[in-house]
């Protein structure tokens, strides 16, 4: 009964998840600017839902980087609590945004499981695309913060911005999205959903 319904329970869950976190963010324009990707992404899975499940195990690789992302947008990425991480790490930058990136390069499993259960390619060229198709958004977004920072200016387009000061940041974001990708889709060779009969997995 969970297999069946665990797309819906975790979508359950994030929208009681979103309206906690929508209340007295810290920036509400950053909020935003934040959130509205998560919110197109969000919408976006319920409504191709019934034209093309992925598989359970997809659905909760996009779900890390959803309420990580809600996260960031409440507190603006740069004054998250992750002291511990910092810490350990033993340097002064928050690198919870860098995380974000890292998970954003999840959604590559989705893209070979989408790929390949259309039959649209066979898997070696599923892989392939489906690590650019990750490295093209990451480097499509930081274009996108670059230009709301130059537009909006102010604290709010250094928050949105979230460099923290490196001007390397750009850089190993994306770095980090491909990354996250390369990650997922070592685990989509083991895994191979789309050779599964029955996909709630």
């Amino acid at each position: 009964m969970l297999n069946k319904y665990f797309p819906h329970v975790l979508a359950g869950v994030y929208v009681l998840f979103f309206i906690a976190l929508a209340i007295s963010p810290v920036s509400r324009e950053v909020w935003l600017a934040e959130i509205t990707p998560v919110i197109i992404i969000f919408t976006l899975f319920v409504f191709t839902y019934r034209k093309f499940r992925f598989s359970n195990f997809a659905y909760g690789l996009f779900s890390i980087w959803i309420f990580w992302h809600t996260i960031g947008g409440h507190y603006t990425f740069p004054n998250v609590l992750f002291e511990w991480v910092t810490e350990m790490l033993g340097t002064e930058r928050n690198h919870f945004d860098r995380v974000g990136h890292f998970v954003i390069g999840f959604y590559a499993y989705g893209m070979a499981e989408w790929l390949l259960r259309k039959k649209y390619c066979e898997l070696k060229l599923g892989m392939i695309f489906s690590l650019f198709f990750i490295m093209s958004i990451a480097a499509g977004y930081e274009i996108i913060e670059w230009w709301y920072a130059a537009v909006e200016g102010g604290s709010a387009g250094v928050e949105f911005l979230g460099s923290q000061g490196d001007i390397w940041d750009a850089q190993k974001d994306m770095l980090s999205d491909t990354l996250g990708a390369l990650t997922s889709l070592v685990m989509f060779y083991f895994i191979r959903p789309d050779k599964r009969k029955t996909y709630q997995q």
